[in-house]
């Protein structure tokens, strides 16, 4: 570290080019800050990544990210509205594994009570929900789940969910933290199904207007997500108020007598800054405070993000039995695999892969099974075929094969996580114009970190921080 550089003055610098980052980077400018972000990758976006190679289009991350109001008018602002494609209407059927075979999930009540997923019994504890009382300790996902829909919902419907989204292990996860909405249809309506009514509801007694978006469809962009991250990247370059520097791993941050804030890469640059954000993973904030706030980076360290190995694997059409007519196949726990899920690429958004092919994204990992992640491409694949050829009727090798490994890649908000964050927070406000962000608080999904983005530039530009 050279502290005798010459120091770049800026009102906010940003450590950490993700959707976070760019996302606050790109509100700050709209509000007229200077702004530099430092990224230490050679890209900006984070996960989110997209690749196209001769006509294969893939995902290194993130696939999908759902519509809201927030989201359409950043798209607007962006000019990427007429990129935007929506996800296959069919994508709405999702498949879960039960018995070495594929099955579809209940899309409405009546398929529900004819389901092989759902014996009934599991029913019978379903028809009770109503009555059930609310937790007052907290819970994981699995007691809050089985607690409130039974053994027969946990294990093939919210255990191969958890899987999907979080790649973790209901039995850890808070229930709070982690499906914050559904825990707040509990304590809000005592009920999730009196909660779901009371939704229908209020939806038929005050329509949404016509001209709103539609809210819950997935979207993606004609050249992939990563579309999104790159035209916020651009947005602030162009602005005359951002800069993002990439290829320049932080070396150093130093707290000043000023509360302003001294930032060092490994490049041998500096800057001065009055505001500091870090929107890098839990692990790496926690190795930058740890010189001046130890108490700080131990709440961190101890954030878990178990390993996941992205599998894109493309296939001649007839190679694949399965109509791959959903959004793809979620394998319980119960059913013994190494494979988490696989999604149905080439069917959620059109001209994904090259005339009569399909492609196929598995995930394989996570929390319960972290060792799948690990090993050569021919063992990881190999592993991944073991477990989807039966499921999908999957004949020979893969024509088009890439593996994405993420060592860490998914924060897990697991039992004591809130007391955890509120320790993070208590601990962070020691130090004025310091800010904390990322998925790992408010929310993994894509569209969470845009929003988390978003407020925290609102607010520092309403405060005058």
């Amino acid at each position: 570290m050279n502290s005798n550089a010459p120091r770049t003055r800026v009102d906010t610098l940003i450590i950490g080019a993700g959707l976070t980052g760019l996302s606050a980077g790109y509100h700050l400018t709209k509000h007229g800050e200077q702004v530099i972000i430092l990224e230490a990758a050679t890209r900006v976006g984070g996960a989110v990544g997209s690749v196209i190679e001769a006509g294969w289009l893939r995902e290194l991350g993130p696939n999908s990210l759902m519509q809201t109001e927030a989201l359409a008018q950043l798209l607007s602002e962006l000019d990427l509205s007429a990129e935007t494609i929506e996800a296959n209407p069919i994508a709405k059927k999702r498949f879960v594994a039960k018995n070495g075979h594929s099955v579809a999930l209940p899309a409405n009540p009546l398929e529900l009570l004819s389901s092989p997923l759902f014996s009934l019994g599991d029913l019978f504890h379903l028809a009770r929900e109503p009555w059930i009382k609310p937790a007052k300790t907290e819970e994981s996902i699995a007691q809050f789940v089985r607690r409130r829909l039974g053994q027969g919902f946990l294990d093939w419907a919210v255990d191969p969910f958890v899987s999907g989204v979080y790649a973790g292990d209901p039995n850890r996860l808070s229930a709070r933290a982690a499906i914050p909405k559904i825990y707040a249809m509990e304590q809000e309506n005592g009920s999730l199904i009196r909660a779901g009514i009371a939704r229908m509801k209020a939806a038929k007694a005050n329509p949404a207007p016509l001209t709103q978006p539609a809210k819950g469809k997935l979207l993606s962009f004609k050249k992939g997500l990563q579309t999104l991250t790159d035209a916020l990247a651009c947005a602030i370059t162009t602005s005359g108020k951002g800069e993002i520097h990439t290829n320049s791993p932080c070396s150093g941050i130093i707290p000043n007598a000023d509360n302003s804030w001294t930032v060092h890469t490994e490049l041998g640059d500096s800057f001065t800054c009055k505001n500091l954000i870090l929107t890098v993973p839990a692990a790496v904030a926690a190795r930058l405070l740890e010189p001046f706030d130890l108490a700080l980076a131990e709440q961190l360290n101890p954030i878990e993000y178990p390993p996941i190995a992205s599998v894109v694997m493309g296939f001649n059409r007839d190679q694949v039995a399965h109509p791959l007519d959903g959004f793809g196949l979620l394998i319980p726990s119960k059913e013994h695999k190494q494979t988490l899920g696989v999604l149905f690429s080439s069917t959620l958004f059109p001209d994904r892969t090259p005339l009569g092919k399909v492609m196929l994204t598995a995930f394989i990992g996570g929390r319960q099974k972290p060792q799948a992640a690990e090993g050569t491409e021919d063992e990881i694949l190999g592993r991944v075929l073991r477990d989807l050829s039966p499921l999908l009727g999957i004949q020979g090798q893969p024509e088009f094969l890439r593996i994405q490994a993420w060592p860490r890649a998914i924060p897990q908000y697991e039992l004591g996580y809130l007391t955890r964050i509120e320790a993070i927070s208590t601990l962070a406000a020691r130090w004025p114009n310091l800010h904390l962000a990322g998925n790992w608080r408010g929310g993994i999904a894509v569209g969470d970190c845009l929003i988390n983005g978003q407020k925290l530039a609102e607010q520092l530009a309403a405060t005058g921080a």
